[in-house]
């Protein structure tokens, strides 16, 4: 400790000596304890910057992007795209309704790091449970995101012969696309649903009723529409496309047939499985002409005697300038379509 002297005759240099050498002391002492302070708030900050860092690192995925089409219902709109390891499996559209009580997901995406975004974009926008996860067929792009949703408490919904198809072509789809999209694929489940709908039927959200309805072999043997009859918004799979070409998967005759009871549903707006959202039934106008044309092409090349190779060249040919796709999807329409329309 520094002590200045006593004050006295013959002291006054010794006391301005040592006044001078405490000061110094202190100071010293001073700066010693801003550099201490310092040091310590640099640790502090480096370890807030840590926490932040991996924080950020845990953090479930980025929300995907949505539009509220309706009051309550929300989309996120697929890009028109094969799927890649690039998009995530992210080229459907997929959405959810908001009712008084609970949240009802329809379809899932196309991986689950895109059923987790979408999750997470649910979780921003409300808390309320999801009490439905809704398949609106077995295709890839709108089934591989459900194990994201697997720990929610939800009851998986689908068409009574997605279980079927989903056993018969999971495996498959599952393997062709993991060759193509690689670990983004990692922790796909097929999760059959547990609800299974044989006709038609209605669930309920809190004040906000969703009717589905099964539907014979159109564009698969499993698709399912979710109409919201609040808002009048049909979620109709793939049973609609708009710009993107439709995919015959199923029976091309019997999608044709499906689009006059399609037309009649009391919708005002239909989200597709693929393209914009659109008013509804004047939606339909599109893909009723290129499967119309699809048909009668095949038709009259069959009646023509013209080889099937042939047919899967040129029937359709005149719709190319009008779809998304056409080249990657149209050949094997014309296949399918020809090889069904063979045996009239």
């Amino acid at each position: 400790m520094c002590v200045p002297g006593t004050f006295g005759f013959g002291e006054s240099n010794r006391f301005t000596i040592r006044r001078g050498a405490c000061e110094r002391k202190r100071t010293g002492r001073f700066r010693k304890y801003v550099r201490d302070r310092l040091n310590r708030l640099a640790v502090a900050i480096a370890v807030l910057f840590g926490l932040i860092c991996l924080a950020y690192a845990q953090a479930p995925d980025n929300a995907l992007e949505i539009a509220q089409v309706a009051p309550g219902v929300f989309v996120h709109f697929g890009v028109n795209e094969l799927m890649t390891a690039e998009n995530e499996g992210g080229i459907a559209n997929v959405g959810f309704v908001v009712g008084d009580e609970a949240v009802a997901v329809i379809d899932t995406g196309g991986s689950v790091r895109e059923g987790r975004r979408l999750l997470a974009a649910i979780r921003a926008t409300t808390a309320k449970p999801i009490r439905y996860v809704i398949n609106t067929h077995a295709h890839p792009d709108h089934v591989f995101g459900n194990a994201a949703f697997a720990r929610e408490g939800a009851v998986f919904v689908g068409h009574r012969n997605l279980p079927r198809a989903l056993s018969a072509r999971g495996p498959f789809y599952l393997n062709a696309f993991r060759r193509i999209m690689g670990d983004v694929l990692d922790n796909v489940e097929l999760i059959a649903p547990q609800r299974q709908i044989v006709d038609d039927e209605r669930l309920d959200l809190g004040n906000r009723i969703l009717t589905l309805h099964a539907w014979r072999v159109a564009h698969t043997d499993n698709d399912l529409t979710v109409l919201d009859e609040i808002t009048q918004t049909l979620f109709a799979g793939d049973l609609v496309f708009l710009r993107h070409i439709p995919v015959v998967d199923g029976s091309l005759r019997g999608w044709l047939a499906a689009l006059g009871p399609l037309a009649r549903i009391p919708a005002s707006r239909v989200v597709p499985g693929h393209g914009p959202l659109a008013t509804w039934p004047v939606a339909l106008d599109d893909e009723r002409r290129y499967l119309e044309r699809l048909a009668q092409d095949c038709r009259a090349l069959i009646a023509a005697g013209t080889p099937l190779a042939a047919a899967a060249a040129t029937a359709g040919a005149s719709e190319n300038l009008r779809w998304e796709l056409f080249a990657e999807y149209n050949a094997r329409n014309a296949t399918a379509a020809f090889a069904e329309l063979e045996w009239e």
